[in-house]
């Protein structure tokens, strides 16, 4: 099957590493414009952004939003319309973790957590709507996890935030439904993305094991697939929920887990 997203302008927030800039590279593919935002190095962020022009030739921009910031979020959305002329697809993927019992939870933490994880992608998708209802086209993709539908000690802000995104998901799929727009969860288990690698290498140091033990360890714990999806399959999947095909396939929540929220 093959999608093309060819005249879209589609949004990934925290896309400068792991699964955003998997679904950023997936849209590219498929000929959308993508506009990326994310911390890191400046010199490797227009690295990747001019790699992904030349590579798929589409037009690609950033800008550096501060997803804690409901202005700085506004004006991500107006500068991608500014730069790329419109917005059709917003993916809400920025995303932070920290983990600790409830009763020692840092009140920082929590509050960071909610902030990123959930009404960032309020305040993205408040802004974005009316472009959208003017074009009379949309795709809304809220990357959550399989901890928006079960939870696990310990990430109880976490758990909250992306609970709290499945939920908003409904309720922008409900109020979108005859607009022409879609809105979507995804719910990967364990993805291996940098910052998962970097858990993987800790957990072997501490245990005095090989990294491929404690990568099976870790994924054992939660998901009976003992293999990691990647980024680049929920690139897929992001690029399938964009697609015609997916005209009415809203308000749901798609797990890419490895059987984790099937037990």
């Amino acid at each position: 099957m093959t999608i093309s997203l060819k005249g879209k302008r589609a949004l990934v927030t925290g896309s400068t590493s792991g699964i955003g800039l998997g679904i950023a590279r997936a849209l590219a593919g498929a000929g959308a414009d993508i506009m990326l935002n994310g911390f890191g190095d400046s010199a490797e962020i227009e690295k990747i952004r001019a790699g992904i022009a030349g590579e798929f030739g589409v037009k690609t921009a950033y800008d550096p939003a501060d997803m804690t910031k409901p202005a700085e979020i506004e004006g991500l959305v107006a500068s991608c319309i500014a730069q790329l002329g419109g917005v059709d697809i917003v993916v809400n993927n920025a995303g932070i973790q920290h983990t600790a019992p409830v009763d020692a939870f840092p009140v920082e933490r929590w509050d960071a957590i909610i902030s990123i994880n959930l009404s960032s992608s309020f305040h993205s998708i408040r802004a974005a709507l009316p472009a959208m209802r003017q074009a009379g086209w949309g795709r809304i993709i809220n990357i959550a996890s399989a901890h928006g539908l079960v939870a696990s000690a310990n990430k109880s802000a976490y758990v909250a935030a992306k609970h709290g995104l499945v939920g908003l998901t409904k309720s922008v799929a409900l109020e979108t439904a005859n607009d022409g727009i879609t809105c979507n969860a995804i719910c990967p288990g364990w993805v291996l993305t940098p910052l998962v690698q970097k858990q993987i290498d800790a957990r072997a140091a501490a245990q005095g094991i090989s990294v491929k033990e404690a990568e099976l360890d870790l994924l054992g714990e939660k998901q009976p697939a003992k293999r990691f999806t990647t980024p680049a399959q929920l690139g897929e999947l992001a690029l399938f929920l964009c697609s015609d095909a997916a005209s009415t396939m809203t308000g749901s929540a798609y797990s890419m887990d490895g059987g984790w929220t099937a037990q």
